[in-house]
């Protein structure tokens, strides 16, 4: 398990968070590339912290005046990237014997968007997901 650092804003925001949607987020961070507010709500929990017909997530939008995602968190690493592609489709997703995940695109224009241009979308999502799994490469093919 890999530890988590959050800052004063961080703590702000995932107490925000907690207030509308009644639910304690594992982490909170924004993402590099996307500039969106990522939440990673504990499992069996996204559809009451996006609320209904989205109404949470649209309040929080408002209020925090910048998009946010909410990811569900598993235990299991490759169900867990599966949640943050989603909702772009993979076919398989396997751990490598040397401690890496070798992700299966549906077609080549989800393995596109996936890598992303000089390879930026992947390295952000290797990024992502060291926040709480210990991965040496993510490769897709």
């Amino acid at each position: 398990m890999v530890r988590i650092k959050l800052d004063l804003g961080q703590m702000r925001q995932i107490a925000l968070f907690e207030k509308i949607t009644h639910i304690q987020p594992r982490d909170c961070f924004e993402d590099e590339l996307t500039k969106q507010l990522c939440f990673i709500v504990p499992p069996d929990t996204i559809s009451r912290a996006i609320g209904k017909s989205g109404a949470n997530a649209k309040k929080l939008e408002s209020l925090f005046k910048k998009k946010i995602r909410i990811v569900e968190y598993s235990e299991e690493l490759c169900e867990f990237i599966q949640n943050l592609l989603y909702p772009l489709k993979l076919t398989n997703a396997e751990i490598t014997a040397e401690g890496g995940v070798l992700l299966e695109a549906k077609d080549h224009a989800t393995r596109g968007y996936i890598i992303g241009r000089a390879a930026q979308n992947l390295r952000n999502l290797e990024k992502n997901v060291r926040r709480f799994f210990e991965v040496k490469e993510i490769k897709v093919v």
